[in-house]
């Protein structure tokens, strides 16, 4: 049966006015005007989108489904103004939800007039003896009530332990675990589901989940594994290894796409826990955490490469970036440039790297795996990170426009739960960066968020995340009122809408982001 949709705007180069599109079989059969449409396809089911804007549905490249759920279900905190209001959002949901552990996510002190995060002692007056963990925006720090705490064997000899502050490392991610085990498997179940609901109200067809021991262990990578969801889950394993025999049996063992994701070099700039090589403006006595070592990162990438599977780093400060990109540098002197392309290693985050090492990146195919709203939320000369670093280092996180202007892969994704999963807003954040000269064209950004995605996947059939025949039909329609050819939010040029220019026009990106009507995923409808 052919599906024939008449009457919408189709976003594909090929054929920027396009307003008709086929669908046989789960793949896109054919693009052109309506009335060529109702000609070659009689017979066709007839699907009038009313003027709707059809394009590629988006990837999100880094998410962490199970939190993301607890906090579309749960204790979302990223609301909180101020310390107090944080404490009164926690007191307000401790009533309406008498039982079980309280899990909340979002709390980011460095926003609040008091830049005093949440104390155990806060903890313990707003809600009693009553295990509460409450995550900190960027997952690498949490506080943790008293009740919690006494739960978890030996944390006061785990590193990043604080008798009132909240936790870090190793003793952040033993709480956590802790916390995870008391929700029950139904709760974890429904969180799941709802994220992969949210993405597909999103226009998201596909996902890459960053599992991994620290994260939430093979159980719940297990339990993701088993979901039935339209929504593709594609997944990733942070486990370090010392061999290539070791690589494929971890590989065998989860049936990740790689031992990448959130295989962590550091931790975050909010946090102070990303590993610098000069200390932070606001803590002049600390660079940060290093959580592997340079040998730990060399056997990786060797391993890894040698057993043909992608590897890949959570990395974010520059000490850590440089870890990585000289650890890179030995293995490729080893293996060869096209051996290390071929195993497409991505490194997550990337937020501080300097034009040579985005030159070297490029030259060895490493996929740059990328947040934007990063930017959004913490950029500019106000932000946290010229809080946690000062305006002139501050100024040079998350080049876009350099690592594309070297030829490293782009690929774009929320970090959900720690941004939001609206993709549009990805976008948004990318082609409006705060650094002047660090922006992409809208352009860009979408690629980025769409076939970019699928490649860092290791899908690579040079059509999956386009709109074109012989496609896969992955595809959301969008309600948005008006298009137009994007240049770089930065740039002087308002370009052509000509259809003659053959660039296709995306939605405007100023005002209200578009609105989802309908996801497909390989000609099956997951939303609307």
């Amino acid at each position: 049966m052919t599906t024939l949709l008449l009457n919408g705007r189709v976003y594909t180069p090929a054929m920027p006015d396009a307003t008709a599109m086929a669908v046989r079989d789960g793949v896109v059969a054919w693009l052109g005007a309506d009335d060529v449409g109702r000609a070659q396809y009689p017979d066709a089911q007839v699907v009038d989108l009313q003027g709707a804007f059809v394009a590629p549905a988006f990837v999100d490249c880094h998410v962490h489904l199970t939190a993301t759920g607890l906090t579309l279900a749960g204790l979302d905190l990223r609301p909180a103004r101020s310390l107090s209001h944080c404490l009164q959002l926690l007191t307000d949901y401790a009533a309406a939800h008498p039982d079980g552990v309280i899990w909340g996510h979002g709390w980011d002190e460095s926003g609040w007039p008091e830049r005093t995060p949440p104390s155990t002692r806060d903890l313990d007056e707003a809600v009693g003896d009553r295990p509460v963990y409450l995550a900190r925006v960027d997952v690498h720090s949490a506080a943790a009530s008293s009740a919690l705490r006494r739960q978890v064997p030996g944390l006061a000899e785990a590193a990043g332990f604080a008798p009132d502050a909240p936790l870090t490392a190793d003793a952040h991610h033993r709480v956590r675990a802790v916390a995870r085990a008391a929700l029950s498997p139904e709760q974890r179940r429904a969180a799941r589901l709802a994220a992969l609901d949210a993405a597909a109200r999103h226009g998201i067809v596909a996902v890459h989940e960053c599992a991994g021991p620290e994260i939430g262990g093979l159980d719940d990578w297990d339990e993701i594994r088993a979901l039935d969801h339209g929504v593709e889950v594609i997944g990733y394993w942070g486990e370090a290894v010392c061999s290539a025999d070791e690589a494929r049996d971890l590989m065998a063992r989860t049936g990740a796409r790689g031992l990448a994701g959130d295989l962590f070099v550091d931790g975050a700039l909010g946090s102070r826990t990303a590993w610098l090589r000069q200390p932070y403006s606001d803590a002049p006595e600390c660079c940060g955490n290093r959580y592997l070592d340079p040998d730990t990162i060399l056997a990786h990438l060797r391993a890894c490469t040698e057993a043909g599977v992608t590897a890949g780093f959570h990395v974010i400060g520059d000490a850590a970036v440089t870890a990585v990109v000289d650890a890179l540098a030995r293995v490729v002197d080893e293996f060869g440039a096209p051996a290390v392309a071929r195993c497409g290693h991505r490194l997550e985050h990337l937020e501080m790297v300097t034009a040579d090492q985005a030159a070297q990146l490029g030259a060895w195919g490493v996929i740059a795996s990328m947040q934007p709203n990063f930017d959004a939320l913490w950029g500019g000369p106000d932000g946290m990170y010229a809080r946690r670093l000062g305006a002139e280092r501050a100024a040079g996180l998350n080049p876009f426009s350099l690592l594309a202007s070297h030829g490293v892969p782009l690929a774009f994704g929320s970090d959900s739960p720690v941004t939001e999963l609206n993709p549009w807003a990805t976008v948004r954040a990318a082609s409006h960066h705060h650094t002047h000269g660090s922006a992409l064209s809208a352009r860009a950004a979408f690629a980025a968020a769409t076939r970019g995605a699928w490649r860092a996947a290791g899908v690579r059939d040079g059509v999956s995340g386009t709109l074109v025949p012989g496609a896969p039909a992955s595809y959301a329609v969008w309600e948005t009122d008006e298009l137009e050819v994007h240049a770089p939010a930065d740039a002087v040029q308002r370009w052509s809408t000509d259809s003659r220019s053959r660039v296709p026009p995306l939605p405007r990106l100023d005002g209200d982001l578009p609105r989802c009507r309908q996801t497909v995923h390989r000609g099956v409808v997951l939303h609307g």
